[in-house]
């Protein structure tokens, strides 16, 4: 069984992806990281630069290709990282039911129309990740992102 690699809150990462780009996310606990939209052509290290950078999606991952995302740097979150992550289960039976929650323990019953935007409940491979990030980047739909948006109908 391989062995998850936890980062420590607040922790860097770049993220090499398969065109030879870079991507950037932040670990925010040890389950769900942020991910920059900030892309470069040759490694960066400048971690203001990068925290300047808005934020594309905050997802749990799960880590286990240790040293494929290198931790270039540590700081402190900032206020707006530390805020509760908002996601949504759906019912895979009656997709009219409909739950969102966050990461604070908060949950209540909702329409599925409440739900979009919301990240669905998922645990992504580090390799999805990458995929994801490059297709954001390259302004493409990614495959995972569609099948887990929530099914109105």
């Amino acid at each position: 069984m391989k062995k998850v690699r936890i980062h420590r809150p607040g922790a860097f990462l770049r993220i090499p992806l398969i065109d030879g780009t870079f991507g950037y996310g932040r670990a925010l606990t040890r389950v769900f990281d942020a991910f920059y939209d900030y892309r470069t052509e040759s490694p960066d290290s400048d971690l203001d630069r990068i925290a300047s950078k808005p934020i594309l999606f905050k997802i749990a991952v799960r880590h286990l290709e240790p040293g494929s995302w290198e931790v270039i740097g540590r700081r402190k979150l900032e206020e707006p990282l530390t805020q509760p992550i908002v996601q949504f289960r759906q019912d895979v039976g009656d997709f009219r039911r409909c739950e969102i929650f966050d990461t604070t323990d908060n949950s209540r019953s909702a329409e599925p129309q409440e739900c979009v935007g919301l990240e669905r409940l998922a645990v992504w491979e580090q390799h999805a990740v990458e995929e994801r990030l490059l297709d954001t980047f390259m302004g493409r739909p990614n495959d995972s992102v569609e099948r887990l948006k929530v099914r109105l109908q």
